[in-house]
């Protein structure tokens, strides 16, 4: 079996996912990058993508994939919640907005639930976390429950309604900290009496 320092140094400093390209980049013929797949160094994990063996895999593994593949995608809706650990559920895909325009991505795995944003609907509140080594954006609580309530028609307005609810009480936001992203995604209207109702 090939020892892991038969990769580049380059590549052995990455703890995440790798592309094909930069392996080759790197000096790794494709030859030699299938033989240490044969051989158990490294671990295919989509198509063009791989990591090192045994690299440390956490419980949001999947949106470093989907970073690594979408790099200017952002983590939304149900996975933006389950990032914030606000929702026990557990999406089976993970939930990427995209540019209004752009090409929907096409992923072995993880499967991905694209929704497409535009403006600022899109740009705002994104914020930016390391996950396995990639940087992954995902966007904020506050902006993400204004999202929910924008896409309710997806996701569910009893989703939209517990993840409100149980952000306020958690105090993980304040009613101040979702008005602009509200008003940016145009739920004003539709968000106030379930503000009204927590503040009381």
């Amino acid at each position: 079996m090939l020892r892991r320092q038969r990769l580049p140094p380059k590549l052995l400093r990455r703890r995440g996912v790798f592309a094909a390209s930069e392996a080759s980049a790197a000096g790794v013929h494709p030859q030699k990058l299938a033989r240490l797949v044969k051989q158990g160094a490294v671990e295919r994990v989509s198509r063009g993508k791989y990591r090192q063996a045994g690299a440390e895999v956490t419980e949001h593994h999947g949106l470093a994939l989907a970073a690594a593949s979408v790099p200017k995608g952002v983590v939304c809706l149900l996975s933006a919640l389950r990032f914030h650990d606000v929702t026990t559920q557990n999406p089976f895909a993970v939930w990427l907005a995209i540019e209004h325009r752009s090409r929907a991505p096409k992923l072995e795995y993880p499967p991905l639930r694209i929704v497409r944003f535009s403006g600022r609907a899109f740009t705002s509140g994104v914020e930016t976390h390391v996950i396995e080594g990639e940087r992954v954006r995902v966007y904020s609580l506050a902006k993400t429950i204004a999202d929910l309530f924008k896409y309710r028609n997806k996701v569910g307005v009893n989703v939209a309604v517990e993840a409100l609810r149980e952000s306020w009480q958690s105090r993980k936001i304040r009613p101040s900290e979702i008005d602009p992203y509200s008003r940016i995604c145009r739920v004003q209207r539709v968000m106030r009496p379930y503000l009204e109702a927590l503040i009381g």
